[in-house]
């Protein structure tokens, strides 16, 4: 079968979030993830795709045949989810074929271990059943996967870069997980029409010779896989100034985000653009460029409302305590303070 040849990101017309978020993502994982929204044929898996020429290499471990483990440093691979993929496909399950063959139970894993050290695409992440992105996103959060069955189980490590795309028009995210995608972004569809041509004669001439068309553009993706590298490589000694740290904090607060995650993909993604650049230290125009992909999406008003009447509730509590009991009860003695008592004062 003939190899099915990407087309290139840095060929996509447009699109520079969406473009920006997928490389950050292959810098530093730790982001949390990269959502993509957007209508029908805008580009959101062909940019997905045109990732394979970008990919780090990283360790792989295996175990031949004969359960000697072996290890060997490769390019990131792809790992795309089916749409019709089962739960046990998804996490693992019974070898069915030993179970058969050998009369024995043996647990084998699912797509979640395959991706492991790898880059995992989950189109139409909005139709999946709800039990599949359960397992997905708490793999992802746990870096492993808990294969199950009856009172046999086998843990697989299951540390991967996530990327899901949809398109709202056919539903959307519940919020809990729309909360686990550190990144999100809106590929809007290009509104000029010079724009629009251009996009059409380069998907013209990729589809008449995809291999002429991607030696067009060869340069610049190998200087940009090398960047990756080198910024993989600069990520770990990145700093973010303690001052942008407080002020991350407080746009996330001023934003009324609740969820803590949000702070740990603007500032894990202002990391990675700093490495990109070449940098060690994170500075205010990265705390701004990430800013609009780490926090949209992520203010609720329902919450805002439930905290708000929670608070207020509070308040009638403690009216009523306050009339109904002394200020001036004496105070009783114990040995020593208590764990409880310095959790108490936290608040």
């Amino acid at each position: 079968m003939d190899e099915v040849l990407p087309f290139p990101l840095l060929a996509l017309v447009g699109q520079p979030e969406l473009k920006t978020a997928l490389i950050l993502g292959l810098i530093n994982p730790q982001l949390g993830g990269v959502l993509i929204s957007g209508p029908y044929g805008v580009g959101k898996t062909t940019a997905v795709r045109g990732l394979l020429d970008l990919m780090p290499t990283v360790e792989h471990t295996w175990e031949d045949p004969a359960g000697q483990p072996h290890s060997a440093r490769e390019p990131m691979r792809l790992v795309e989810l089916p749409l019709n993929a089962r739960l046990e496909d998804v996490v693992g399950g019974i070898n069915e074929r030993v179970a058969i063959e050998q009369q024995r139970v043996l647990l084998e894993e699912g797509i979640l271990a395959l991706a492991h050290r790898n880059l995992l695409y989950v189109d139409e992440i909005n139709l999946l059943d709800p039990a599949v992105v359960k397992a997905i996103l708490d793999a992802a959060a746990q870096g492993r996967t808990l294969v199950r069955r009856g009172p046999m189980t086998r843990l697989f490590p299951s540390q991967f870069f996530l990327v899901g795309s949809m398109n709202p028009e056919e539903g959307a995210l519940r919020p809990q997980i729309l909360d686990r995608f550190g990144l999100r972004v809106w590929v809007t569809p290009l509104e000029h029409p010079r724009a629009r041509l251009e996009a059409y004669r380069r998907a013209r001439g990729f589809h008449t010779d995809p291999a002429a068309f991607r030696a067009a553009y060869a340069e610049q993706t190998a200087a940009l896989a090398e960047e990756v590298e080198s910024a993989r490589a600069i990520l770990p000694h990145v700093e973010t100034p303690t001052h942008l740290e407080e002020i991350s904090l407080a746009l996330v607060q001023a934003l009324k985000v609740p969820s803590q995650r949000a702070e740990i993909a603007l500032l894990e993604a202002a990391r990675a653009r700093a490495a990109a650049d070449f940098r060690d230290t994170v500075t205010a125009e990265d705390i701004c460029r990430i800013a609009p992909l780490a926090l949209r999406q992520r203010h609720s008003m329902q919450i805002e409302q439930y905290s708000s009447d929670l608070a207020a509730e509070r308040a009638m509590i403690d009216a009523a305590l306050a009339a109904l009991l002394s200020p001036t009860e004496p105070p009783v003695a114990r040995r020593k303070r208590s764990t409880v008592r310095q959790i108490e004062g936290e608040a």
